[in-house]
């Protein structure tokens, strides 16, 4: 073969190539795009306003147990260290806080394995702070969830519904935790309600209080229930009254440590 016809050829073979990666490349970005935009329908309505829904805690912070739910040892100081830091101690169910299906579930998935497809989703707002200001042991009934409907549509797949209670209110009031009798008293969602909203479809669910249990539970019927069926829960959701009923976007920050029942989370929501 002459020299030009192979300079030729060569310079033929590489355009191909070129071609094909560029082709490739353009496949890619679609696909990305594609996947971005598949994302979109949960966000479609964002005005870019990000609340925080976490509370901020200490050793203080209330918990079910009364205990501690973290403390604080000084590992290393400025001085004579030149730097800070702490040893922390940490119980996993406190502040606002994940409950992974492991936590009511032998075998059941840990908080570091729920999936992060789930950790994003559509927020649904089912506010029953009337009746809790009359019930401090108020539960989420079916009816409230089908007044939302009717007012907003359906519940979207993979949402996570949450109550407002209205009790974030009372943090730093013994009253977040107890009633005048000193015994647990909060509200939380009742067995019926959270089963209709596993048969809508929806992948979690939240409350402002202690627990997805009100406070004078006896028998924990929506621990034993939802997170045994692969759902999990945030506990401790803070400025839920600052959100629409429909159209806001949660982002839970769930812990990764391996094995774990649930966690402390930073929790938030773009409306």
């Amino acid at each position: 073969m002459c020299t030009a016809c192979l300079i030729e050829d060569v310079k033929t073979h590489m355009l191909s190539r070129r071609s094909l990666f560029t082709a490739a490349a353009a496949t890619a970005t679609m696909g990305a795009a594609a996947g971005v935009l598949g994302a979109r329908p949960a966000l479609a309505q964002a005005t870019g306003r990000v609340v925080d829904l976490t509370h901020a805690y200490d050793g203080d912070f209330p918990t079910f147990d009364g205990k501690p739910g973290i403390l604080y040892e000084v590992d290393k100081n400025f001085e004579p260290d030149g730097y800070h830091l702490f040893k922390l101690t940490i119980f996993e169910h406190t502040g606002t806080y994940i409950d992974a299906p492991l936590h009511f579930s032998p075998g059941g998935t840990a908080v570091d394995a729920l999936p992060v497809e789930r950790l994003i989703a559509p927020l649904c707002v089912l506010d029953i702070s009337a009746k809790a200001s009359e019930d401090p042991n108020a539960t989420v009934e079916p009816a409230d969830i089908e007044a939302w409907i009717s007012a907003n549509g359906a519940i979207p797949a993979g949402a996570c519904v949450a109550m407002n209670s209205g009790w974030a209110a009372r943090m730093g009031d013994p009253s977040w935790r107890n009633g005048p009798d000193g015994t647990l008293a909060f509200p939380g969602f009742s067995k019926a309600a959270t089963d209709l909203l596993a048969e809508a479809g929806a992948a979690s669910i939240g409350v402002d209080t202690l627990s997805l249990d009100p406070g004078n539970s006896a028998d924990f019927a929506v621990h034993h229930s939802w997170l045994p069926s692969g759902r999990f829960g945030i506990e401790g959701l803070a400025n839920l009254d600052q959100l629409p009923a429909a159209g806001a976007t949660i982002f839970i920050g769930a812990p990764k440590h391996r094995g774990g029942t649930g966690g402390p989370a930073r929790v938030m929501a773009l409306i």
